[in-house]
């Protein structure tokens, strides 16, 4: 039982993955970050990082250097740290995922509930949790993706 559970928090953890949108990078950098998507070599951060630009801790972007409102204020790839033109800006970013929820709000709830990794996976009533999470993940509705 516990092998379905493991792989299905990957699965998931893979689906999180595919969905991030790498705003507030340069083009070079973009280029690097879907390589490391493409051959899952992208790692999600546990904490927070520090910032070479305020010294906070507040880069939450894995393989980034600077936060988000330093490179926006900036005008810098966050990734990098060089003044190139960057692909999606960060505001547009955060404009396009307002814009989907807004769009469906059930939808967006459902994605939430889906990728929610708070859930316990060492539990003594597995068999219970195990139902559930396997009709949640028979429901999903998964798109093909071209490789």
């Amino acid at each position: 039982m516990c092998g379905r559970k493991s792989s299905m928090y990957f699965f998931l953890l893979i689906q999180k993955i595919n969905a991030k949108l790498h705003d507030g990078v340069c083009q070079h950098c973009k280029g690097i970050l879907e390589w490391r998507v493409k051959f899952r070599k992208y790692k999600l951060l546990t904490k927070p990082k520090k910032c070479v630009k305020c010294l906070q801790k507040t880069v939450k972007d894995p393989y980034h250097i600077i936060c988000r409102p330093c490179a926006g204020k900036l005008e810098i790839c966050a990734k990098c740290g060089k003044q190139e033109e960057i692909v999606i800006p960060i505001d547009k970013g955060q404009d396009r995922t307002d814009s989907e929820t807004s769009k469906d709000g059930q939808e967006s709830t459902k994605l939430k509930d889906e990728l929610d990794f708070g859930t316990n996976f060492s539990s003594a009533d597995s068999d219970e949790d195990s139902d559930a999470l396997e009709e949640q993940f028979k429901s999903m509705n998964f798109e093909k993706t071209e490789s």
